[in-house]
C-alpha cells in the first residue's frame, strides 16, 4: 500500500494540519516507509509462535531476575512513631484538613 501526494493532503485537512508543499512531500515519502515496513512485518510467518507478555521473555527467564518479596527490615514503628506529636493504636494522628 502507497499513498499519494493528494491523499496526505486529504488526511492533513481533515487533522486540520496545514502542511506546505515540502512538508506533504516529506510527510508522504515517511509514511509510505512506515507502510513498507508494515508490509514486510506481516509477509513474516508468525504461525504457531506464542505472545509474550514482555519482549524480556524471549531472552531471558524473567521470573529469575525478581527478587524473592520477603521483608529485609526490622519492625521499628514504636521507635519513629515515639518522635510523632500524637499517636493512637499505631497510628500517626493529624490534624483535621477538611470539615
Amino acid at each position: 500500500m502507497s499513498l499519494s501526494l493528494s491523499d496526505v493532503n486529504h488526511i492533513a485537512r481533515l487533522a486540520r494540519i496545514e502542511l506546505s508543499a515540502p512538508e506533504a512531500l516529506a510527510t508522504l515519502s515517511q509514511l509510505n516507509d512506515i507502510f513498507a515496513l508494515i508490509e514486510k512485518m506481516q509477509a513474516v510467518a508468525t504461525d504457531g509462535v506464542l505472545p509474550l507478555a514482555t519482549p524480556l521473555a524471549a531472552i531471558q527467564d524473567v521470573a529469575l531476575r525478581l527478587r524473592a518479596d520477603v521483608v529485609t527490615e526490622v519492625d521499628q514503628r514504636v521507635r519513629f512513631q515515639a518522635q510523632a506529636p500524637a499517636t493512637q493504636d499505631g497510628l500517626y494522628l493529624v490534624p483535621r484538613v477538611i470539615e
